[in-house]
């Protein structure tokens, strides 16, 4: 995915008392200013030539950044820092170029707010003027058509989600296969967070109820001597790829990801579980894994693909004996889940395109608790003891797979 990159700092400097010369300071200052939204003050309107411009009411003037991304077009803009929390920004809908507004937090000390465009738009214009009385600040953008297949100006690299944090360390390599002799490692993952809610139904955000179950499990795991490791503990966004490298580093013997999603078209209702597959099960599967990926693309982060021809060979080589071990694994979860919950997706494993399950070297799957779209599901979702019984299924099926797979690796080693 193509991405245009613009960085804008020059006018953020001079309000921090630093001159036009000292811009290439700001990213090593750690300059914070929580400032809140003002929407009564703000609007979204179209312009003629099909444009669009925005106008952001701010308590207060913070450091920023703004940027295009392609596939699907978006604007974003981060902020350090502006705390979404009580705004609505859905409610910036006077431009009928932009399909949809979201805002929220990405990493500590920095939000972000992406709109996506109904077209590729440039950047024209942006500045932050400052009240001197009352000391609150406007942001004011402006865009225009813009053909993507055009050259303009060489400017800065885009960047992901990860944008500030440091390089990544060197880590060790992969521990051997679990063998029994040491605790069993579990990385889960919470869906969704921050900026990307997940699906919502009658007040319910998946992010939320998923952070809820995940800690809840994590409890029951600990209990039943299994060490787990959240890959996030807190409602903040965590990129995809990003999710996977926490397994990685915890050294995981197994990953879960955990879900409660929604269906726009047609009824669905009980837990399924998902292993890794370039097919899915079904259409259904397939919008479900397409959305769960969309939603990483909407927060603004960059999904393209890097991988050589030789790492994918040996990705695909490492595969081959992951993904046994994830099918058995996920047999073992419908199971758990059948003799403790009882009910069950009329297929209850499946398989689908998901990025989250893409780790070649960790059995990994992706537990879809249930769909909010449910008024069922969503009453067994929200029950404390429901979810008791479901975590109760899973550290089950968990001690019975890590059982039979030691016994399968001591085999292999002979």
């Amino acid at each position: 995915m193509k991405a245009v990159s613009v960085v804008l700092r020059a006018a953020v400097a001079l309000w921090f008392g630093l001159g036009p010369g000292s811009v290439g300071a700001l990213g090593a200052e750690p300059l914070t200013a929580l400032a809140r939204p003002d929407l009564a003050v703000s609007s979204l309107d179209d312009l003629k030539g099909g444009g669009i411009a925005l106008s952001l009411g701010l308590s207060q003037p913070v450091p920023y950044r703004v940027f295009t991304l392609n596939a699907p077009p978006r604007l974003v803009v981060d902020f350090r820092e502006v705390d979404w929390r009580g705004s609505d920004p859905a409610a910036l809908t006077g431009s009928a170029r932009v399909r949809s507004v979201r805002a929220g937090a990405i990493r500590p000390g920095w939000s972000r707010l992406v709109l996506e465009l109904s077209a590729p738009m440039a950047l024209v214009s942006a500045e932050m003027p400052r009240d001197p009385v009352t000391g609150r600040a406007r942001l004011a953008l402006q865009l225009a058509p813009t053909d993507t297949g055009a050259s303009g100006p060489e400017r800065p690299p885009a960047q992901t989600a990860l944008w500030g944090l440091p390089e990544p360390e060197k880590l060790a390599p992969p521990p051997r296969r679990h063998d029994g002799s040491r605790a069993l490692r579990v990385v889960l993952d919470p869906g969704h967070g921050g900026i990307d809610p997940g699906a919502e139904s009658a007040g319910i955000r998946e992010a939320d109820l998923m952070l809820t179950f995940g800690r809840e499990l994590a409890e029951a795991l600990a209990r039943a001597g299994i060490e787990p490791v959240l890959t996030r503990n807190a409602d903040v966004f965590v990129p995809l790829e990003t999710r996977i490298d926490i397994a990685r580093a915890a050294r995981a013997d197994v990953f879960l990801s955990l879900h409660a999603d929604a269906l726009a078209d047609g009824y669905a209702s009980g837990a399924t579980v998902y292993t890794l597959s370039e097919t899915a099960s079904d259409s259904a599967s397939a919008r479900l894994a397409e959305r769960h990926d969309r939603d990483a693309l909407l927060a603004g982060v960059d999904l393209s693909d890097q991988d050589d021809v030789i790492a994918g060979v040996l990705m695909d080589l490492a595969r081959t004996d992951t993904q046994p071990r994830s099918d058995r694994l996920a047999e073992a979860i419908v199971a758990g889940l059948r003799g403790h919950v009882g009910h069950l997706y009329k297929t209850p494993h499946m398989s689908a395109a998901f990025s989250v399950l893409k780790s070649p070297d960790i059995p990994s799957v992706l537990i879809e608790t249930g769909f909010l779209s449910s008024a069922d599901d969503r009453e067994r979702l929200i029950s404390p003891e429901w979810r008791a019984r479901a975590a109760a299924g899973i550290v089950e099926a968990l001690r019975g797979w890590a059982e039979a797979d030691a016994a399968a690796a001591a085999l292999l080693r002979r």
